[in-house]
């Protein structure tokens, strides 16, 4: 999978899973639902989808369950062919939640997945569920083996967190990620979900590593999509694709199809 300009990257946010507090009881539910999403991301021009175990709150800090996985390989598996029936060369990968990327990368081996997103790659944040160290060393030589294919798309201090100490600067974790923990493209998100991100946080991810993938994490919508992308390879979008913005809410194909065209238009007006 390449990233090219401007890439628009979906997300299907998974109902809770079972062994999750807030599991509802039937995985038919949970599948239909994510197929439902993926079909309206399609339908509407993403270039990717990325599913997450989102409605799994509260989350783990390592390992997440087998349920877990097993699960999320059957939501896998029924977006690839949503996906697939809907419009044909769409990639889709994996974010585990909070932080198992091992677990994301044998999801890809077994769902074909193109990528994982990992929110701790490098250096170590203090989260809601702790401290969360980066692994860039272990996640790299398991690609190597189990998902050689599959690309890192790496958060640069993940939403949710703060840099342990808080003196780490943005530049030096972005530039850290990038050349150090070999990260195919970096994250640049708001405080939380649906967070704006700041415009000069991209900015200077995008000056201490100009030659960087880099993507918005968080909180892109309609207004601010055109200006992100003047740093931004591409957005990561989740929440302002649904139904009138409401994170609970199903995705609204025809709110996709209005920010790829205005991507489309920002990328147009950048080429000429």
């Amino acid at each position: 999978m390449k990233i090219q300009r401007p890439f628009f990257i979906g997300v299907v946010h998974l109902k809770p899973l079972p062994g999750s507090p807030r599991y509802a009881g039937s995985m038919n539910a949970v599948v239909d639902a994510a197929a439902a999403d993926a079909r309206a991301l399609a339908t509407g021009g993403v270039d990717a989808v990325v599913v997450e175990n989102f409605g799994d709150v509260p989350f783990t800090a390592g390992r997440v369950a087998a349920e877990t996985v097993a699960a999320m390989a059957v939501a896998g598996a029924a977006v690839r062919e949503q996906l697939a029936a809907t419009r044909s060369g769409i990639p889709h990968g994996f974010n585990v939640l909070r932080n198992d990327v091992i677990s994301g990368l044998g999801l890809c081996a077994a769902a074909n997945g193109a990528f994982v997103r990992v929110n701790v790659h490098t250096g170590a944040m203090v989260t809601d569920q702790g401290l969360i160290q980066g692994g860039a060393f272990e996640t790299l030589r398991l690609r190597r083996t189990l998902a050689p294919d599959a690309l890192i798309f790496a958060d640069v201090h993940v939403k949710h967190a703060s840099p342990l100490g808080g003196a780490e600067t943005l530049e030096d974790a972005a530039r850290d990620c990038h050349h150090r923990g070999l990260a195919d493209a970096l994250i640049v998100s708001g405080t939380g979900t649906g967070a704006a991100t700041p415009l000069e946080d991209v900015r200077r991810v995008r000056a201490a590593c100009p030659d960087a993938n880099i993507l918005i994490g968080s909180g892109s919508t309609d207004q601010s999509a055109a200006e992100l992308l003047t740093f931004a390879d591409g957005l990561i979008v989740g929440t302002w694709l649904k139904v009138d913005g409401v994170l609970a809410n199903p995705i609204d194909p025809e709110r996709v199809a209005r920010l790829r065209s205005i991507m489309d238009q920002a990328g147009a007006g950048e080429a000429s």
